[in-house]
């Protein structure tokens, strides 16, 4: 079950070099003014509820998201459940930034609980922060996950495998292959995916980096990736977890004093002088992760300066 498949790296090795650059400016300038840190963590909050609940089928929009959890306002039309799942979903960030300051230690299992009950209070009250004892099936998955028996050991093997990582994964590597992993041992009744998509970040956040934010439009590709790791590939679930990290890199790095980061929608970006590629090829190459580039909604986000590195190191493989 723990072995991993590498054959990945062959694409993905500069991206993962890419990102871990970026993790070293974020860590070596840490200058960024409290006010616009505050403001940064504010918007990923409601970002990062509002997609996390919307792939589990939560119908409220990102400004009804803003108005439950800034506002406090009831949203007409909407179930309280709906509410409930907002409202606890910013209670776990809130515990989980906790968790990341509180130990360097990778993850245990009493976290991985606590996060779940955070979820699944004042829903499913019978089940927060329990693991499941009974039999599961999810939908459109092409597996069936393990008789509930083997849950625990399951999971304890699991967290024996990110502390120890004997298959020397970098950070980005070991998250990812801990979310798929998580999502196999299915652990509970409810709230699996808001649950390990938290543990994943809890990981990376540890490692110095961002929250990565799996966006509600890329939920079928999301899906996808997931089936695709349960049959040992891992390329696809790799590069959306990547994708997802640099996007909220490049939201930190680019808040920093005398940042130059000006990154545009490829769309625009076609139309400066000089540009060799059309929009169809460097859209292409973002979704690749073959230049530095970020999604933001149904647009991607790329740089100048991005295009021309992929040219220069194209010339130096010929």
């Amino acid at each position: 079950m723990w072995e991993i498949d590498k054959t990945y790296r062959n694409d993905l090795q500069e991206v993962f070099d890419r990102l871990l650059e970026k993790k070293e400016v974020l860590q070596n300038q840490r200058h960024l003014p409290a006010v616009a840190l505050r403001k940064i963590r504010e918007s990923l909050m409601i970002e990062w509820t509002y997609n996390s609940n919307s792939i589990e089928g939560n119908t409220l929009s990102l400004r009804e998201t803003q108005m439950v959890l800034q506002e406090d306002i009831t949203i007409k039309g909407k179930s309280l459940r709906e509410h409930f799942e907002a409202k606890n979903h910013e209670s776990a960030i809130n515990h989980l930034y906790k968790l990341a300051e509180g130990t360097s230690s990778p993850l245990s299992s009493s976290e991985l609980l606590s996060l779940h009950g955070y979820i699944l209070r004042s829903i499913e009250d019978e089940c927060a922060g329990r693991l499941r004892n009974g039999g599961v099936r999810i939908s459109g998955a092409n597996f069936t996950p393990p008789n509930a028996r083997k849950v625990p050991d399951l999971v304890e093997e699991l967290i024996t495998f990110v502390k120890t990582n004997p298959e020397a994964l970098n950070d980005i590597e070991l998250a990812t292959v801990f979310h798929h992993k998580f999502v196999w041992i299915h652990p509970f009744f409810d709230g699996n995916g808001r649950t390990v998509r938290l543990a994943m970040n809890l990981l990376l956040m540890r490692k110095g980096f961002p929250p990565a934010i799996i966006l509600k439009n890329d939920h079928k590709k999301y899906y996808e990736a997931l089936n695709q790791a349960n049959r040992g590939k891992y390329h696809k679930l790799m590069l959306l977890v990547s994708q997802a990290l640099e996007r909220t890199l490049n939201i930190y790095i680019g808040a920093l004093p005398g940042s130059d980061y000006e990154y545009k929608e490829i769309s625009d970006l076609v139309e400066e002088e000089n540009m060799p590629y059309g929009q169809e090829y460097i859209s292409l190459l973002a979704r690749q992760g073959k230049i530095d580039a970020y999604k933001e909604g149904r647009n991607w986000l790329t740089t100048k300066e991005a295009v021309q590195q992929y040219i220069a190191r194209r010339k130096r493989k010929r």
